[in-house]
């Protein structure tokens, strides 16, 4: 038989070259592994010198995993279906030191809650970022996990050398699965660092997800999703713990900057367009059916929507488990996923995974009238999910959610929320009888096993085990059918060329520059004249608390990179010198809750705020009335007014621009007559900014939400509909209502205005 593949020796790895084949990865340590049958090579990955239907890479997908399916054990399929916690991969902790630092003193209980010990406790006995930590090789092996998190990496080439350990690693164990690494949203500016714990790493940098949401263009979001796969693959990710589609109906919630808006149109269609670039390899990369060797798996969140929290407060936390329907408006919820990421205009299809919010849909449950957290729902998965829009995708829980409540406001405590009485086992089975896949955060099999164990006593061991094979079919489609089991390695060279490429960078900046929203520009102050003189005031910001509930100290600061500026304009150090002023701004923020006071109103004004419009008495009560009415609050970020109105005090008739950082919307009541023009920056670079106000490039993006008239109008409005809040109307007559933006000739009117504006 004429040999038909030739190898190729790579770094710490081989090519195995089929002549009109696959290509397959091996490590060099493994390659007297290989099989040779008809000529053509393969992978022996359990190692019994025998080409089982896995291992062969002629058959179909769907015959491969039913193959390999049957073959795991229990302990092998309760690895598949754990989640590790947030991997980093940099020689310093970062966030995590942060977070160790306040858990000690907070006292957290490692016995109630291992997500806890795991943050205060990981020893770190590496020498290089890109080796495999202890705990790591731990749970590969005990565990059988292999799918991994990965949070903090110091750059491209420490990611494809993990990678190709990680992979060399596991492919000695059992049947050879490799490791489906995923990773949260890594291509902002600001990194959302409280929600992926800091991306780090040399990648084309966007708008946050909410300003690539103010372009109204679904075909830049797919180019998006078709650059981001690219470099994700060549750090080894091939699972996107994203898009967000939670149509953002309440604007006090803190993760309203990771979404795309509060139209659930808008998010449908843009959703639809980010999975599609994600999801779809085209050209000798692509396998079957639009999957293949450029794709990474979209797992999009959060069903059924996390954007409804009662008060606008967040589920990461106990203060705001519930979210509420007062509207009547769930429906329009589902909406972004059941006719935007389920219904992909390309070859794949639908979005691979699906991961619930940790919220309990308050009284949504029609069939068991339980309020539990929505991966405990069987009617929210399984009656929904599964049965009525036919989901059979992966369904992934959210992190942390089988462990213990040990303290309400911090992000590392468990988040049972509706079975706290449960125990850790019963939970675990819980979440399997509601028909869902994976456990979030958990790298600990013991539970699972159990949990599978507690079904063989109740149902039997056939139910159950075919309950578990289900599971496991599904997770090891994920892996097939993006070339995973042919070739998990990746060129460290070729990736640090790929990833932060300047055709890359370049449309990632572009996108910067579309995402500006310009809300006024009174007597067309802006553009401004070639080498305007400016004055910049410094920013005072309070001490308070950050997302994580941790003590944030009080700081002062210039709020821009004056070298930045200074390539456009000429610094002068007094009002008196400028012919302008630029005031950098933040959206006011506060968390909605103290240890000593309770449940608080989410202000989105800078000045305290008294919550006089609020409920008496909230909709999730359950015997604890969360009710906030008559509470005052104050943000740290009061300040920032004060700044922009001794500007425009100290400008006297000259003109004051305005830069509002934007994570949530903002009323501009206080601050609007003070600003000349007024710029939404959606965590872009300054030179975006600076192309715009000098006139190098015009804006053009819409505001994907609605400006408050008040608080009272936010107090009033329920937190499931998206459209009764009353915008703000300036002192122009603009009204910043949603898909509202002006260019230079005015307020825009153009096919996205007439598409999305309702």
């Amino acid at each position: 038989m004429t040999k038909k593949w030739r190898l190729e020796e790579k770094n710490g790895y081989c090519l195995i070259i089929n002549e009109g084949g696959a290509t397959l990865g091996i490590s060099a340590a493994n390659k007297e592994s290989i099989l040779e049958i008809d000529g053509f090579a393969f992978k022996d990955l359990n190692r019994n010198g025998t080409l089982e239907p896995y291992e062969d890479w002629r058959l179909p997908m769907e015959t491969r995993v039913a193959d390999l399916v049957k073959r795991l054990s229990i302990e092998e399929i309760a690895g598949l279906m754990l989640y590790s916690p947030h991997q980093m991969l940099s020689m310093g902790m970062g966030l995590f030191a942060e977070l160790a630092k306040g858990m000690e003193k907070m006292g957290g209980d490692e016995a109630a809650n291992p997500l806890e010990h795991y943050f205060t406790s990981q020893q770190d006995t590496r020498k290089n970022a890109w080796e495999l930590s202890e705990a790591q090789k731990s749970f590969l092996i005990n565990d059988n996990i292999r799918h991994v998190l990965v949070a903090m990496m110091d750059n491209t080439a420490t990611a494809a050398k993990w990678n190709n350990n990680a992979q060399a690693f596991v492919e000695k164990i059992g049947h050879g699965i490799p490791i489906n690494t995923s990773s949260d949203p890594r291509h902002a500016i600001a990194a959302s660092a409280e929600f992926d714990m800091g991306a780090g790493g040399e990648i084309s940098k966007w708008p946050e997800h909410i300003g690539l949401a103010a372009t109204f263009d679904p075909a830049l979001m797919e180019e998006f999703g078709m650059v981001a796969s690219k470099e994700y693959r060549a750090m080894g990710i091939a699972t996107a713990l994203s898009p967000q589609i939670d149509t953002s109906s309440d604007p006090r919630w803190n993760r309203f900057s990771g979404c795309f808006g509060v139209s659930s149109k808008l998010v449908a269609d843009l959703g639809r367009a980010y999975c599609d670039g994600f999801q779809t390899s085209v050209g000798e990369s692509e396998i079957k059916d639009g999957w293949g060797y450029d794709s990474v798996n979209a797992m999009c969140k959060h069903w059924p929507g996390g954007g409804t929290g009662e008060g606008g407060r967040d589920a990461h936390y106990g203060y705001g488990k519930y979210a509420v329907y007062p509207g009547g408006n769930f429906e329009d919820h589902l909406k972004p996923f059941t006719e935007g990421a389920f219904k992909l205009n390309g070859k794949t299809g639908c979005a691979s995974a699906v991961m619930p919010y940790y919220t309990i849909s308050y009284n949504i449950d029609e069939e068991n009238k339980e309020n539990v957290g929505n991966s405990y729902s069987k009617y929210i998965i399984t009656s929904l999910l599964r049965k009525k829009y036919g989901y059979n995708g992966v369904v992934c829980t959210d992190w942390g959610i089988t462990y213990d409540i040990t303290n309400d406001e911090s992000i590392a405590s468990g988040k049972c929320w509706g079975v706290e009485d449960l125990s850790v086992i019963d939970r675990h089975y819980k979440i399997l009888m509601a028909g869902v896949d994976q456990f979030g955060g958990n790298s600990d099999a013991k539970p699972v096993i159990a949990a599978y164990e507690k079904g063989v006593a109740k149902i039997g061991e056939d139910p159950m085990r075919q309950r578990m094979e289900q599971s496991a079919a599904r997770i090891l489609k994920n892996i097939f059918r993006v070339g995973l089991f042919e070739n998990p390695y990746v060129d460290a060279e070729q990736s640090v060329k790929t990833v932060g490429c300047e055709d890359f960078i370049k449309k990632g900046y572009k996108a910067q520059q579309r995402s500006v929203v310009m809300l006024k520009n009174k007597g067309s102050v802006l553009p401004l004249k070639k080498r305007a003189k400016v004055y910049i005031p410094m920013r005072h910001t309070n001490a308070g608390l950050n997302w994580f509930g941790l003590p944030s100290e009080g700081k002062d600061e210039i709020p821009v990179d004056l070298e930045v500026v200074k390539k456009y304009f000429d610094m002068v150090d007094t009002p008196e010198q400028a012919d302008c002023a630029f005031a950098f701004i933040i959206s006011p923020s506060n968390k909605g809750y103290s240890k000593k006071d309770g449940c608080l109103p989410i202000s989105l004004q800078y000045r305290p705020y008294k919550a006089e419009e609020a409920r008496e008495t909230s909709i999730a009560a359950s015997g604890d009335n969360r009710s906030y009415k008559g509470k005052t609050v104050t943000t740290c970020n009061e300040p920032h007014l004060d700044m922009v109105l001794a500007a425009k005090k100290a400008m006297g008739n000259k003109p004051v621009i305005v830069f509002l950082k934007m994570l949530n919307p903002t009323i501009p009541a206080e601050f609007e007559q003070a600003a000349d023009a007024i710029l939404i920056d959606f965590c872009v670079k300054p030179e975006a900014l600076m192309d715009i106000v000098s006139g190098m490039v015009e804006p053009s993006g819409l505001l994907p939400c609605v400006m408050p008239k008040d608080m009272a109008t936010v107090e009033k409005h329920n937190e499931d509909v998206s459209f009764d809040i009353e915008p703000y109307k300036d002192e122009c007559n603009n009204i910043y209502g949603f898909a509202f933006g002006l260019n230079w000739n005015g307020v825009i009117d153009d096919k996205r205005v007439h598409k999305y504006r309702m």
